[in-house]
């Protein structure tokens, strides 16, 4: 399976060393706890799209310092070409910004969280559990990194999971399209230097208590597999 990553944002050089861009850390996830894909990766915010929905079987769609919202024309490109996906029946996830940008493309609304920053491991609670939701769990222990946060979902979408401060934290639209708000392929010692870096944004006390949380466990192998095994239910 040829799986496109979608990138919407590069770590900064100084932060390379860590774990590299996001999409080396999304395939360093996949190699660890999935079978292997072929990846192909789209500079999307430089403004590289995929040709059509058929230049790969799936795409996977990153995160990003960006709103889904802002008018700024790759996102708005960025978009239609999700609607494109979805209207070919590739499977699409989005994670983080890539799961508001699938609500925002089919008609859901992604706005500023009223709580502010969502920072840290969170404990996720399944509300729904899917065939490929395998092997099967109630809740699970994911890393958090957002100041938006999905409203409204799209027409046809199912509310999968919530967290405490992210009431829309993982859905599904049809049977093709994901979004997850948490983010899986982040190593905690990047976490830790995007939280030092964005202490002023996101408050020191908010940065303290997520630091805190850095050394327990996660569950980043089972959503991942979650994520792998969603992908290839529809091969």
């Amino acid at each position: 399976m040829r799986l496109g990553i979608l990138e919407c944002d590069h770590v900064v050089e100084n932060f390379r060393h860590i774990a590299g861009d996001y999409g080396d850390m999304f395939r360093v996830a996949f190699e660890r706890y999935g079978p292997p894909f072929e990846f192909q990766y789209f500079d999307v915010c430089n403004g590289e799209l995929p040709s059509s929905p058929h230049a790969c079987d799936a795409y996977l769609c990153t995160g990003s310092r960006y709103s889904a919202y802002d008018n700024i024309d790759w996102i708005k490109k960025l978009k239609k070409s999700v609607r494109e996906i979805y209207g070919s029946g590739r499977p699409f996830v989005g994670v983080c910004f890539g799961h508001q940008i699938l609500a925002e493309a089919l008609g859901g609304q992604t706005t500023q969280a009223s709580r502010g920053w969502s920072v840290g491991i969170q404990n996720v609670e399944i509300l729904h559990s899917e065939e490929w939701m395998h092997p099967k769990a109630f809740s699970c222990r994911l890393q958090f990194m957002h100041k938006d946060q999905v409203q409204k979902l799209p027409d046809r979408g199912v509310l999968l999971a919530k967290s405490d401060d992210c009431p829309i934290a993982m859905f599904k639209v049809g049977r093709t399209a994901l979004g997850i708000q948490a983010h899986p392929e982040l190593a905690s010692a990047y976490t830790e230097a995007l939280l030092l870096d964005r202490v002023d944004r996101i408050g020191d006390d908010k940065v303290r208590a997520a630091q805190l949380t850095l050394n327990q466990p996660t569950d980043d192998a089972l959503m991942i597999t979650w994520i792998s095994n969603f992908f290839r239910s529809l091969e």
